[in-house]
This record gives structure tokens, C-alpha cells and sequence, in this order.
């Protein structure tokens, strides 16, 4: 099973479009997207996805978001996402909430947590935990999503723009 993770689109439509096209490209079903998508117009993109969505410090109109993720049939997680997927236990978060997210990272109960909030594609591992944020779909130079494969653990960072 692959998974596809974005973060920090800040409602850049024409990144998300190419970003969601690789996706597609791949066979990648299931999207996780770690905050900042800004405004609820970009959500419509992601239809046809199994997506899962947090809050960014960004998502100023968080009703709007939330009743666009709900009218699309897509999933809404607060304050972070936790997922589990062949019994790889997933967790994600915007990381504007540096002890929140230190505090997934330190538990040990997951095999992976994805952040955004920096906009810089990063990987390092706490104990069993590979902790990794995509990058961004604005504001960053390449502007990056990645791909997890879940079977091998790979992860494979893609610019797209």
C-alpha cells in the first residue's frame, strides 16, 4: 500500500492539481494532508481520494474546511490524525505545536509521523519512529509531496513544482 503526503498548499490550486495528478499517476488512493490547505475551495481537489485532513495555523476559516471535507465525504481529524494501515501505526499533525508534535514523535507508539509547518522536505527517526515532513506546496523551493511505501518502509520525496 502506498500513501501519499502533502502539506502546506496555503490554496496554491495549480499545485495541488499537479501534486494530486502524481498521485493519481501512482495509484495512490489514500492522501494525507498535514495542515495549511488554506481555504476550502482546494478540498473539491482531493475528491475521489481517501483523504484525511488536520487543521494548519493557517486554516483560518476552519468551519469552512471542515464543512467542505464533510460535503466531499472525506475525513476531518483534530487536533492530529492517527491512521493504521497493515498494522503500521501512522500519526499526523501540522507541527505549528512544537510539543504536541514532540510528544508523538517521543511516545513510541508510532512507526510514522508526518508534519508540515516548515515548508522543508525533512526525515529523522526517534527511537521507532520515522518522523518526516513532505515540504510544501508553497512557499518552497522544489515545492515536494512524498510517497510512502508502507510494505518496505521507502519513501520517496517528489518535486512537483
Amino acid at each position: 500500500m502506498h500513501i501519499g503526503v502533502l502539506s502546506d498548499s496555503h490554496g496554491n490550486i495549480p499545485m495541488v492539481v499537479r501534486a494530486l495528478e502524481v498521485l493519481r499517476d501512482r495509484n495512490v488512493q489514500t492522501v494525507i494532508h498535514c495542515g495549511d490547505i488554506d481555504d476550502a475551495a482546494t478540498v473539491a481537489y482531493f475528491r475521489g481520494f481517501d483523504a484525511h485532513f488536520v487543521y494548519g495555523n493557517c486554516d483560518h476559516d476552519r468551519a469552512g474546511i471542515r464543512d467542505a471535507i464533510e460535503a466531499e465525504g472525506l475525513t476531518l481529524h483534530e487536533p492530529f490524525g492517527y491512521l493504521e494501515f497493515d498494522g503500521k501505526k501512522v500519526a499526523f499533525i501540522h507541527g505549528d505545536d512544537h510539543r504536541r508534535l514532540l510528544e508523538l514523535e517521543r511516545s513510541d507508539a508510532f512507526d510514522y509521523v508526518f508534519y508540515g509547518h516548515s515548508h522543508q522536505a525533512a526525515e529523522r527517526r526517534t527511537g521507532r519512529t520515522r518522523v518526516i515532513n513532505p515540504g510544501a506546496l508553497q512557499r518552497a523551493r522544489p515545492k515536494t509531496i512524498l510517497i510512502l511505501d508502507l510494505a518496505g518502509g521507502d519513501v520517496q520525496f517528489i518535486a512537483v513544482g
